[in-house]
């Protein structure tokens, strides 16, 4: 309706109460008619039969067509219509002469054929090629869109010879404006003027995609309905259909505009309706198939155009904003804290977006640049974003619409950008812009008249300007302009976390540092004991040693030696403990081996030449390997004392890991030994070590010769 005509449906010829209905729910896909200026047939799409019609068909094609095949009545091969294509190149000649382009179709389980006149015969020329080439290459080189847009509507107003032509872009909302035009003196300007989203219903918009051309060239002659009228094609989509018939309503609005012929090519961007080129006649004025293809042509290269242009503009755009944004992520590199330093960075966030003013707002300061409203107010606003932005960015280009006390301030802030950045305390980052009173030209009043008491929905009788001021709005913001707030709220909550983790990371050294140097503390007082209770011991060694020389039987000096020896094994675990980097765990097979190194030199040189020893390296807890050595140094001085009558002989040692268990094995070959049946100290001690380390203790005679076989729980160490 109004400049883009709506493809509203039609099943009668006049005006009447029952086909004026309202505009949304009309099914203008399913007209039941077509335009009279041509023929329409519709056959089964097995047989081929003709089955219905539309159009004078006896007067211009034949009496006899209704049953006959489309072969026979159109003397065409039956692949073409088998194979059907919207724009085939073929024709036919009528009765009186009348030469018509077929159009084939295939909708559902039918063959619909368009029989269009071809009077007026308009062949794609070596000229048109040429002048669409030149027409591509002017479009290249238009600078921006508002002259990629005149340049179209004159080119196409040149090639298709209309009155006047429009180029109509659809906004946000879903209204629509003129922002091309070329025309000659028949017609009055329209251009700029707006036009009510309500004029093209969503059906109409839908089909404008499927149907990228569409034409009516005389809105005064009668629709004719299909015939007869089978109940099956009551539904029948005549969609792609080029003759489809006009909506009443729209018919009238082109009366009311005093249009005799139009037409309508839709601008199409990425699968979405961007505009339309529409076009009036104040005379009947036909499009030819090939007119036709040549509009759909010019359609596709200026919607490419239109893309590329616009793609342009948005990556200019981005790309100054990423400036800006690189200067400013650069410069937050300071010692100061993020509230301060954003706080001098005023002018670089006004730079990023344009607005009126500009203010960094937390619950006790403000700091601000340009025009907005007082302090107390931007802190009411602050709480009240908290509330309304939990994703932390929202804008709006009419404030007062959610925030009504906004009303009262449109000169200082009418709309706004804001960033909310969960610090502590809340920071608030506002870009505001006052009102743009704005003066919209629309073509007629867009308030449609209201239904009647039938409800009838009736066209507007006047195009004539209507002016309408619009106030409290501010200028829009653009996608890119909000993609940039979000993209710097990511750099500031990066800077923030970046900070945050510095200053813990800080802490954490400091911490570090701290606790070293009470661990160098406490390793240096632990030594220090050590080193106290190895002077201790070894003055007991000492001790013990002096005594075994001066004892007065044989079995005194024995027992002394065993006791210094005892305390060797406890001596040597500390010592190796505190050469190791790893406190309080000990590598039981270098530990073993020094300490029976130990043990047999002071028993004599000749029993480390007969020593065999297989040890698996093993890292042990240093309380458990005490325990382990103080066994392996009672097993070792009874296999000395008893099993080669106090001569030396072989003896073999070995520590191995199965699992979850350790073992250590040693064996002799002495021909005196016998598993240990006494209880004697030695005896005693071992069993009650076993016992502490949940562990086994077997002995084995081996005829000559005894093993003893120590197995503990060993679970290995992280």
């Amino acid at each position: 309706m109004a400049i883009p005509h709506t493809l509203h449906s039609i099943t009668h010829s006049a005006f009447s109460s029952d086909a004026l209905t309202t505009c949304d729910k009309e099914p203008i896909h399913r007209p039941g008619a077509i335009q009279s200026y041509g023929l329409l047939l519709v056959a089964d799409a097995q047989t081929l039969q003709v089955i219905s019609g539309a159009g004078e068909l006896e007067k211009r094609l034949t009496p006899q067509w209704l049953g006959q095949t489309l072969p026979s009545l159109l003397s065409q091969p039956s692949e073409i219509f088998l194979s059907p294509s919207s724009a085939s190149a073929l024709s036919v000649q009528g009765d009186k002469g009348e030469h018509f382009t077929i159009i084939v179709h295939q909708i559902d389980t039918y063959i619909v054929v368009e029989l269009e006149p071809s009077t007026t015969h308009f062949p794609f020329t070596t000229h048109l090629l040429n002048e669409i080439d030149s027409i591509s290459e002017r479009f290249e080189r238009s600078p921006n869109i508002t002259t990629l847009c005149r340049q179209g509507a004159d080119a196409f107003r040149k090639i298709t010879g209309f009155d006047r032509v429009l180029l109509f872009q659809f906004l946000e909302n879903g209204d629509g404006r003129v922002v091309a035009e070329s025309r000659n003196e028949l017609f009055p300007s329209l251009m700029h003027h707006h036009f009510p989203a309500s004029d093209i219903p969503k059906q109409a918009r839908a089909l404008y995609l499927k149907n990228r051309v569409r034409s009516i060239p005389d809105a005064h002659t009668n629709a004719t309905p299909l015939r007869p009228a089978l109940p099956e094609l009551a539904t029948l989509d005549l969609s792609t259909v080029q003759m489809r018939a006009i909506s009443p309503i729209h018919l009238q609005y082109l009366m009311n505009m005093q249009v005799t012929a139009s037409a309508s090519v839709s601008l199409i961007i990425d699968g979405a309706l961007w505009g339309l080129i529409t076009c009036h006649h104040a005379t009947p004025h036909f499009l030819t198939r090939d007119l036709r293809t040549f509009c759909r042509t010019f359609s596709g290269i200026m919607s490419r155009q239109l893309h590329a242009k616009e793609e342009l503009t948005a990556f200019q755009e981005r790309l100054r904003s990423k400036n800006i944004l690189d200067n400013i992520a650069s410069e937050l590199t300071t010692r100061e804290t993020l509230d301060a330093t954003l706080r001098t960075k005023l002018y670089s966030f006004m730079k990023l977006i344009p607005c009126d003013g500009f203010a960094i707002i937390s619950a006790e300061t403000i700091t601000r640049q340009g025009t907005l409203p007082p302090d107390n107010i931007l802190h009411e606003v602050q709480s009240w974003l908290t509330k309304h932005s939990p994703a932390g960015l929202y804008t709006h280009t009419r404030f007062q619409d959610v925030y009504p006390p906004a009303a009262s301030w449109p000169d200082q802030m009418a709309g706004l950008t804001t960033i909310t950045l969960p610090f502590a305390p809340t920071l608030t980052l506002l870009w505001g812009r006052v009102e743009v009173v704005q003066t919209i030209e629309w073509a007629g009043n867009p308030h449609k008249q209201l239904p009647d008491h039938n409800s009838i929905l009736r066209p507007r009788h006047s195009f004539e300007t209507w002016r309408q001021t619009v106030t409290g709005k501010a200028a829009p913001w653009s996608a890119e302009q909000t993609q940039a707030t979000s993209r710097l709220r990511q750099i500031l909550l990066t800077e923030h976390h970046k900070r945050m983790l510095t200053a813990l990371n800080t802490r954490l050294e400091a911490t570090l540092l701290e606790r070293e140097s009470l661990l160098e503390e406490k390793d240096l007082f632990i030594r220090e004991v050590n080193h106290r209770v190895q002077n201790s011991l070894q003055m007991v060694s000492s001790f013990l040693h002096l005594q075994s020389h001066s004892a007065p039987t044989p079995e005194t000096a024995s027992a002394l030696i065993e006791a210094k020896n005892r305390i060797a094994a406890i001596n040597l675990v500390h010592r190796r403990l505190y050469q190791d980097k790893h406190l309080g765990v000990v590598d039981l097979a270098r530990y073993l081996e020094e300490l029976i190194d130990d043990v047999l030199t002071s028993c004599g040189t000749e029993w480390r030449q007969n020593l065999e020893m297989s040890l698996t390296a093993i890292t042990i807890e240093i309380d458990r390997a005490i325990n382990i050595g103080l066994i392996a140094t009672e097993l070792l001085i009874n296999a000395t004392k008893y099993a080669y009558n106090g001569s030396s002989g072989p003896l073999h040692i070995t520590l191995s890991q199965h699992g979850q268990r350790l073992t250590l094995q040693i064996a002799d070959q002495g021909e005196n030994s016998n598993s240990p049946t006494g209880e004697g100290f030695g005896r005693r001690m071992i069993r009650n070590i076993v016992q502490t380390l949940n562990g086994t203790m077997s002995y084995t005679d081996l005829q000559p010769g005894l093993s003893a076989t120590l197995s503990v729980p060993h679970k290995p160490l992280s």
